[in-house]
């Protein structure tokens, strides 16, 4: 067995803090949204819940932002179009991988490293989420939480009914998101290896050993 350390310190933090607080902004959003229905806090613990949790993540975003540019680890998330065929080619293997692969037993085509973090179909969606999904996001918020204060930005956009359409649209996709991100963090060579990662840092690869007269290594994961 192997280790490779994957995932630094600041990612993890960053990748926890995350992931509470969507949690957080989750139920109070459905309790705010429908409050006829879910009765967890009052309205305005739960507008005052889902403020403070907001700015967090809202400052947790830009350390990211901040951490991978500074880094140029930002390239990890960028997917390498310049060879477009190719990068078809590796996202339509992954695809048949989590379609079809894994339940049969195959061997996952991706092989995480430091400087090659996710595979195509993680390059292309975590892209969209953390480039344009999460700002998009942050700016319904602002305009939901102070629609006088940025009443400039709500009548170009053609309302608050607009912002808010927009706000409670991510959160249905973000919630989605969240179950769906947690079964595939459950695909590594045990169910819970890719989540004691994110804690140790380290993702671990087995390495097959046969004994021919000497010994030989194959390596999986």
């Amino acid at each position: 067995m192997k280790k490779i350390y994957l995932h630094p310190l600041p990612v993890r933090l960053w990748h926890w803090i995350n992931a509470g607080g969507f949690i957080i902004l989750i139920i109070t959003g459905a309790q705010i949204r429908f409050g006829n229905i879910i009765n967890l806090f009052s309205f305005e613990t739960a507008v005052d819940i889902h403020s403070w949790t907001g700015f967090i993540l809202m400052a947790n975003y830009f350390i990211w932002l901040l951490y991978y540019l500074l880094t140029f680890k930002i390239k990890i998330y960028i997917p390498p179009l310049h060879h477009p065929i190719e990068f078809a080619k590796k996202a339509l293997r992954q695809a048949k991988f989590y379609g079809w692969g894994i339940m049969v037993g195959d061997q996952n085509p991706h092989h995480s490293t430091p400087d090659n973090k996710f595979n195509p179909m993680q390059q292309v969606s975590y892209l969209m989420i953390m480039a344009a999904l999460i700002p998009v996001q942050i700016i319904t918020g602002l305009l939901l939480w102070d629609p006088k204060l940025f009443s400039p930005v709500v009548n170009l956009i053609g309302g608050i009914q607009i912002a808010d359409m927009i706000h409670v649209l991510l959160f249905i996709f973000f919630s989605a998101f969240i179950i769906v991100h947690f079964y595939l963090a459950t695909l590594g060579h045990t169910t819970f290896a890719h989540i004691i990662a994110m804690f140790s840092g380290y993702e671990e690869e087995y390495e097959e050993h046969e004994e021919h007269g000497g010994h030989a290594e194959e390596h999986s994961q």
